[in-house]
């Protein structure tokens, strides 16, 4: 300064307010910008350049930051420059050490690592306990506080989010990480990452980085920002002057950017900006090169006072906080001691010193400066002004120590998952659809194969992939070998899973790139890449490759919905964020069909609370308690899309095998609207019946019999005086229940070959004896609702005979394989491991056995499993499939399978005037206080029940599907419970409380 005698040895230009407010317009002050002249400056006034949003500040923050910075020594000013790095996962002689850096060295902040959510927060509350004035307290939390924090929840990377064009989604994900932030008690999330990434090999940013397009990395940073700041957490720009084209990780060395200040200009410091424009809080400086930035060989960007102060402040307009990156990195500590490190850092521009490696030699280092005066007072009043401005801005001003209790729960909310689930939807991005192979669908001619590639886990998208359609996981390294076992599929779905650890490499080996291009000229293939778009680099090997999806991460929920999206639940919207070859450019990407097929998602996204859905654990467990069931498969979709799907308990009460979401159930009753009921729809929409139809002219056996003029409508509304059902299995068993030789042999024979159980067969003609006996029962003397097995037996009779094909075969033809129901079957023994299958019963009356495979309704079995009443065995995904089909009106997959007429006609109360509240096949809710439902189901909804404890009902009002499957049966009926407790009307009654919207 001129007549002062004080020597300057760096230049440098320095920002702060003097005035906060000239005169108001459009509700924005009008701010001077002003620099303190040093020897080489004079004073200069810029008026020509537009403001940056800048946080205002009311005069009781002006006083109290006046009052702070007034009462505070030397020592305590440079202190409020450090902010430490500290760790909840060391012992207590770390601890310990930053609480006497806080109470002897006076630092202004830390920036937590490695530890735990708790474990953090009780340190903040420690640290800040012993802090004369609160501190900062950051965390890098990129992709969530998990980026550094074990126990907190995890979100996309930015590549992942560069691929989403909804920028609401992303404004929303900043929202949770700010309040997620705020809750751990951080006043600073450093991120967005601003890097521009056009250097695929860039070691340190790729993933961190929103792409390679500068306008949709702004656009995704601005709405990130808004939403982490709209919560009162500040977000950190970074890492200026811009770090994307760099092949060098700077915490390893000093990256080199030679780029011109014009292309700098044009490109890196685009989003800075306009990030500026928006309020940007602060700005971490990267350790770079930059030969036109600094004209110093070799000399790091964040020590460079052309880069900090010439650019970032005086012609960018930067007015916010300032930090260096992390002064411990070697781009940076290589250059210089610690202490000289963090003053060349002052020096340059920088407010807040981050990561410094020795603070009290720091201190010594900055009061020898000061006496030399390298800098002065109105130099350290400008960053530590600025520090306790923010402060005041964070609310540290009524600093509140961290509420401890239920913080676990609050950072990992169920809101996390939903949104989760919205960006992937919106993240994965198809590139190839050759010959439209995605989505995947005319399922009855299709046999898909699955390969896995890459080291990392592939559970939850092949778990996924089968609930859609019958897959088989294939391996084999020898390629000849892996061809043959492929040959005879029509689609092969091929993996390529790596984990979701930070920069670990996503390359595909030689070997890996030499299959996918044998494969692909061999077989229909469709690549699916859990990984970085980068990986795809070499994807011009894959010309034969048929479909190519970049489903960019490994997580579950990256993995269930590509699974979705191959099987068109939903459809593709990713656009690529960055280029991969000539073809695969940035902002790439294709769309794909949307089929109406079940999704899965969270609750949050279709309107329901998952927090009440979570009482229906306690309800399920209190069955098994009570041994009403010894487990049970629950599901529970809304609006197209499966939000619960849990199984609970174990086969038998013995607790050998876990239930799996897999395993098949005999589903009793529910045979009626599963397999019976769609082919007679079918008949109907074909005109082939019609509600007044008798039932003489569609079997003769009723002809000059008491049921000949029963109508097709009365039949299927139980309205039509038959019998509930007749013991058939009695007249031939002694009385002791032995079978007797005249109807059953322990062999198949010629006339003996309808398989009632293991080693038991019955005489075939039998079935012709039932028949007899339900055409010469008598009938009911009363026309009232009485429900009766006879009308699915007889309907199951009628579409024998007038298709010409088994019930079995209809069924699997018409429904089960388009609709990709592949665990829907009639004897499941046939197909699927004994494990897999429930067992139903010890029999101690008829068959003498353990009821496992085999169907346990009595009726069924002697038709050799088959029965138009029972005998299918599933579990809870396809049984929603099919009430899905319902539910959309017989649509299903984008395939009409009857009209929505027929739907309508079926589903109508003919009789609920004479109170009986069926509708034709289904059962409807109770016309008074009793029934099949909780009361709560809209007249419109529709299911069955089934005797062995299993329930199928839809709603058309609310879009609701909820399944219950178990073996109630299982050892013996010991008077039904479970029906008598209502525990399925009970967690279907939840259901229903759970309906937010």
């Amino acid at each position: 300064m001129k007549n002062t005698g004080i020597r300057i040895s760096f230049l440098y230009v320095l920002f702060f307010f003097i005035t906060s407010c000239i005169g108001i317009k459009n509700n924005k002050p009008k701010v001077v910008f002003v620099h303190i002249p040093t020897e080489n400056n004079d004073l200069v006034i810029d008026k020509s350049q537009k403001p940056p949003t800048l946080f205002e500040i009311s005069n009781d923050g002006k006083k109290w930051v006046d009052s702070i910075y007034n009462a505070m020594t030397f020592d305590e000013k440079v202190g409020q420059l450090f902010m430490v790095a500290a760790y909840s996962n060391k012992d207590n002689e770390h601890y310990d050490a930053i609480e006497t850096l806080i109470t002897e060295n006076k630092i202004g902040g830390l920036i937590f690592f490695q530890g735990g959510p708790v474990r953090q927060a009780n340190l903040t509350n420690r640290y800040q306990s012993k802090s004369k004035i609160p501190l900062f307290i950051g965390n890098d939390a990129e992709w969530g506080l998990s980026m550094r924090l074990d126990s907190t929840y995890t979100y996309p990377w930015n590549m992942t989010l560069g691929a989403v064009q909804d920028m609401k989604l992303i404004e929303k994900l900043g929202a949770q990480m700010g309040e997620q932030s705020k809750r751990l008690g951080l006043q600073f999330n450093f991120s967005p990452v601003l890097d521009i990434n056009t250097n695929p090999k860039n070691p340190i940013i790729g993933f961190r980085s929103f792409g390679e397009d500068k306008y949709k990395v702004t656009e995704r940073a601005i709405a990130m920002m808004k939403g982490m700041q709209g919560k009162g957490v500040f977000s950190t720009g970074k890492h200026f002057p811009g770090h994307g084209d760099t092949e060098t990780d700077s915490h390893k060395g000093l990256p080199t950017v030679n780029f011109s200040k014009q292309r700098l200009e044009v490109m890196e410091f685009y989003p800075y900006k306009k990030m500026f424009e928006e309020g940007l809080a602060s700005v971490m400086v990267a350790h770079l090169n930059v030969p036109s930035l600094e004209s110093k060989p070799s000399y790091p960007s964040s020590i460079s006072y052309n880069v900090v102060t010439n650019v970032l402040q005086k012609e960018l307009g930067f007015q916010g906080l300032i930090f260096t990156d992390a002064l411990n990195m070697k781009g940076v500590s290589e250059f210089s001691t610690p202490g000289q490190i963090d003053l060349r850092a002052f020096l340059a521009g920088n407010d807040v010193l981050l990561f410094p490696e020795n603070v009290p030699l720091a201190l010594d280092v900055f009061k020898q400066a000061y006496q030399d005066s390298l800098f002065t007072d109105s130099r350290l009043a400008l960053s530590v002004k600025k520090i306790l401005k923010f402060k005041y801005y964070a609310g540290l001003n009524a600093y509140k120590p961290i509420e401890i209790k239920n913080l676990y729960k609050d950072l990992n909310s169920t809101k996390n998952e939903a949104l989760n689930y919205e960006l992937y939807e919106n993240a994965i991005t198809v590139l190839k659809n050759s010959n439209t192979v995605l989505p995947i669908k005319d399922l009855s001619n299709q046999k898909v194969a699955y390969l896995k590639m890459g080291d990392a886990t592939n559970n939850t998208f092949v778990a996924t992939l089968k609930k859609y359609t019958e897959v088989t996981e294939i391996a084999d390294d020898n390629l000849e070998n892996l061809q043959s076992k492929l040959s005879e599929f029509t689609t092969v779905i091929i993996g390529y899973h790596k984990s979701d650890i930070a920069w670990k490499s996503f390359d595909f080996s030689q070997t890996e790139l030499q299959k996918i291009a044998f494969l692909a000229k061999n077989n229909n293939v469709i690549l699916d890449v859990f990984a970085s778009p980068y990986s795809l680099i070499s994807v011009d090997s894959f010309t034969d490759v048929e479909g190519v999806v970049v489903s960019y991460q490994n997580g579950p929920i990256a993995q269930e919905v590509s699974a979705e999206l191959i099987f068109g639940a939903i459809e593709a919207k990713g656009k690529l964020p960055v280029t991969v070859t000539a073809n695969f450019t940035a902002n790439y990407g294709l769309s794909t069909e949307k089929l109406n097929v079940l999704g899965f998602t969270a609750a949050e996204n279709v309107g329901m609370n998952p927090l009440i859905l979570a009482k229906i654990e306690p309800i399920a467990q209190k069955a098994i308690d009570g041994k009403m069931a010894p487990g049970m498969q629950i599901l529970v979709a809304r609006k197209g899309k499966v939000i619960y799907q849990k199984s609970f308990g174990h086969q038998t009460y013995e607790k050998g095998s876990k239930i799996t979401n897999t395993d098949l159930y005999d589903v009793a009753s529910l045979t009626k609207i599963l397999s019976t009921l769609p082919n007679v729809m079918l008949q109907y929409d074909q005109q082939k019946i019609n509600m007044e139809t008798t039932l003489d002219s569609m079997l003769p056996i009723f002809k000059n019999s008491n049921k000949h003029d029963i109508h097709f409508k009365e039949l299927l509304s139980h309205y039509a005086r038959l019998q509930p059902w007749i013991p058939f299995y009695k007249a031939t068993v002694d009385k002791k229940g032995n079978p007797l030789d005249k109807y059953y042999k322990k062999k198949s024979e010629a006339q003996f070959s309808t398989k009632v159980a293991d080693s038991l067969f019955l005489r075939n003609d039998y079935h012709d004896t039932i028949m007899k006996l339900i055409a010469e029962s008598r009938l009911l003397p009363q026309k009232k609702y009485r429900y009766s097995d006879f009308t699915f037996i007889i309907l199951k009779e009628y579409l024998e005979k007038a298709t010409g094909n088994k019930l079995d075969v209809l069924s699997t033809e018409n429904f089960y394989k388009p609709l990709g129901a592949n665990n829907t079957m009639y004897n499941p023994l046939q197909r699927i491991a004994k494990g897999r299958i429930t067992p139903t019963e010890i029999d101690s009356y008829f068959r003498h056995q353990i009821i496992q495979g085999y169907v346990h309704d009595m009726g069924a079995a002697m038709e050799g499993g088959i029965g138009g009443h029972a005998g299918i065995f599933s579990n809870s995904m396809d049984v929603a499939k099919i009430m899905q089909l319902y539910l959309q009106k017989g649509n299903y997959g984008n395939r009409q399978y009857f009209s929505e007429k027929t739907f309508n006609d079926f589903n109508t109360c003919y009789f609920c005037a004479e109170g009986n509240r069926r509708g034709v096949g289904f059962d409807k809710p109770q016309l008074g206080d009793k029934g099949p439902t909780c009361g709560c189901a809209s007249m419109t909804s529709f299911g069955h029940t089934g005797f062995t404890g299993t329930m199928a009902w839809a709603d058309p009002e609310t879009e609701i599907v909820y399944i219950f499957l178990s073996n109630r049966t299982f050892p013996g009926d010991t008077g039904n419970k479970l029906s008598r407790e209502n525990i399925r009307e009970d967690i279907q009654e939840i259901i229903y409380e759970a309906i937010e919207q």
